[in-house]
């Protein structure tokens, strides 16, 4: 799983083969993980996962 970036201590990665699911980027912080559609046609970022986020993270504090 390569590291595309780190920034305000997450790590965000890519898995390589992960079948027919669309464009996206995992990120990963302390015990806080979440998975991010990049839908390139419409111009969005759409949150497809996500587990033990706190609502500050989710609020990008």
């Amino acid at each position: 799983m390569p590291t595309i970036l780190f920034i305000y201590g997450w790590r965000l990665f890519f898995y390589s083969n992960e079948g027919s699911e669309p464009i996206h980027v995992h990120a990963q912080k302390a015990g806080m993980e979440c998975k991010f559609w990049l839908l390139v046609d419409d111009i969005e970022i759409r949150e497809a996962f996500s587990y033990n986020l706190t609502p500050a993270a989710k609020k990008g504090n």
